[in-house]
């Protein structure tokens, strides 16, 4: 395979080229490191949002838009399909960077982490990037400076001059747009943690609802978990059988059937002290090749409606 941070810096190309028309802006900082505002101080956008996903996953997925409905309003959806699931969506799609220095804190994902690759999954994939480019899509509320370029830098042991750091907040169109694109990443995800091998996953479409944008991080960090939870839809091939396909939809999450603020609230918005079982979509179809189809988990469009103010 290709290097990832490759294939996504010609999308990165793509979104410097036509950022007047994706409402993006471009900043060049002292190190020569480029850091583009999909959604900061920009309110972000649908399109914007797409290509974003599209360069988490290194250009391995196809990545669009539809509309669909919840509680009969019609919303749109992101809908992500690939064949190579555990490359576009574990080694790089992934949000598994904790960025943070005195004055900036953020999440880093995408490719970028391939050339780091000190998580489990490098290792079970059996992938190790190399390239003199890094591309790493960052959550944050505010832009990273050069003091975040030198440290994501030194990690993925490339020039400073060579990082490229899409950002956005949660809480902008943009951030909608990313959180729905990661039904079918959490549901591979869920997989692998469970014990099935990523590489027996031999295709993956996945889909969720846009939330609607919220007014604080925290607000939209709740809805956007909600429009998976609830209202994420996924679609398996896979090579092998497994006991524990049931366990990747979120009803595995006992705290599931309530919205994700109440459930933020209950542990004081300490997220690590959640089930990651709840960090799933809500209803998933695995088809074992050669073999049995199965469904499991439902929408809950009741919810969604309430968390949306639908």
């Amino acid at each position: 395979m290709e290097s990832l941070n490759r294939m996504a810096m010609e999308l990165v190309d793509e979104a410097i080229d036509f950022a007047e028309e994706l409402t993006i802006d471009v900043h060049t900082l002292d190190n020569e490191a480029m850091v583009l505002d999909f959604g900061v101080e920009l309110p972000g956008a649908i399109e914007a949002g797409l290509l974003l996903a599209e360069i988490g996953t290194a250009g391995l997925a196809t990545v669009q838009s539809s509309v669909d409905e919840i509680a009969g309003a019609p919303l749109t959806h992101v809908e992500v399909t690939t064949d190579h699931p555990a490359l576009a969506l574990l080694c790089s799609g992934k949000a598994g960077w904790e960025l943070q220095t005195e004055s900036f804190q953020g999440l880093g994902s995408g490719p970028a982490r391939a050339l780091v690759a000190e998580e489990d999954i490098y290792e079970r994939v059996g992938f190790q990037d190399a390239f003199e480019f890094a591309v790493l899509a960052v959550e944050a509320e505010q832009l990273p400076d050069e003091e975040v370029v030198a440290a994501v830098a030194s990690r993925a042991d490339v020039p400073e001059g060579g990082v490229f750091l899409p950002t956005f907040s949660t809480a902008s169109v943009t951030g909608s747009v990313l959180a729905a694109s990661r039904a079918a990443e959490l549901a591979v995800f869920r997989l692998s943690e469970l014990g099935y091998d990523p590489l027996d996953v031999l295709s993956v479409s996945g889909s969720a609802p846009v939330a609607p944008v919220a007014h604080d991080e925290a607000t939209a960090m709740a809805r956007t978990n909600d429009a998976v939870a609830y209202g994420g839809q996924v679609h398996l091939v896979v090579d092998q059988p497994f006991d524990h396909f049931d366990e990747v939809v979120s009803t595995a999450g006992t705290e599931h059937g309530d919205p994700f603020v109440d459930i933020f609230e209950s542990v004081d918005w300490a997220y690590d002290q959640l089930p990651v079982e709840l960090f799933a979509p809500a209803q998933v179809t695995v088809d074992v090749r050669g073999g049995d189809t199965h469904v499991y988990g439902e929408r809950d469009e009741a919810t969604l409606a309430e968390s949306f103010g639908l």
